[in-house]
């Protein structure tokens, strides 16, 4: 059994890594632990003391460590690596790639190989737009206040990874304004179950290709 300790930034990843990705990988017999991010349980903080969390789980050398944190929300002042210059790069799919690269060099060289930095594009409620039939079937119709807004989403974006970095469109204040009630923890790993893994990896490349690279642990 290989192990693996995905840094959750909040209780909606954490919920996610417990009821889908948990048991979804102890089948291929890879034990996932999903802490949150232990100075603010649950909320980003600057990049140098992620780090030392990271280094502190990395002290045990039976164990590859990876997170699942947002980009939406991350600024220039949680300091993490080179991330002015990975701001200027224009494609979101190359700017992820790279400040993800900045973090691992970021590491002593003796534990880089065991660490698996992730950035989830643009957000984790992101993955959640995948089928819109889930939002007829799991939302009470009395509740499903912005239909109109629901299907233009999907109409934009073929993939859920791309529905932008912005406090008034990212996928959450959608999911706010379309859902009367909506509870981000609940919603996220009920949502994701009926949608189901396989319908999230195909419509998601990124998300896809970090459970691809753990899955080569």
């Amino acid at each position: 059994m290989k192990r693996v300790i995905i840094i959750c930034e909040g209780e909606t990843e954490r919920e996610f890594c417990k009821h889908i990705l948990a048991p979804y990988f102890a089948k291929k017999e890879i034990f996932i632990q999903s802490p949150l991010i232990k100075r603010s349980m649950g909320g980003i903080v600057k990049w140098n003391t992620l780090k030392k969390e990271i280094h502190t789980y990395l002290q045990e050398d039976d164990v590859l460590v990876t997170m699942l944190i947002d980009y939406y929300g991350l600024y220039n002042k949680y300091a993490f690596p080179s991330w002015e210059d990975g701001e200027k790069i224009v494609d979101k799919n190359t700017r992820m790639d790279f400040l993800e690269a900045a973090m691992k060099q970021d590491l002593r060289d003796a534990v880089q190989h065991r660490f698996l930095p992730y950035l989830q594009l643009h957000e984790f409620e992101g993955l959640l737009f995948n089928d819109i039939q889930i939002f007829y079937e799991q939302v009470p119709k009395n509740e499903l206040v912005g239909k109109s807004e629901l299907i233009k989403t999907f109409q934009d974006y073929d993939n859920p990874e791309m529905i932008n970095n912005n406090k008034n469109t990212s996928p959450s204040h959608r999911l706010k304004r379309i859902i009367e009630g909506y509870n981000k923890i609940l919603y996220g790993h009920y949502f994701a179950e009926a949608i189901g893994l396989d319908k999230i990896r195909n419509k998601s490349p990124r998300f896809n290709n970090w459970l691809n690279a753990i899955e080569k642990l």
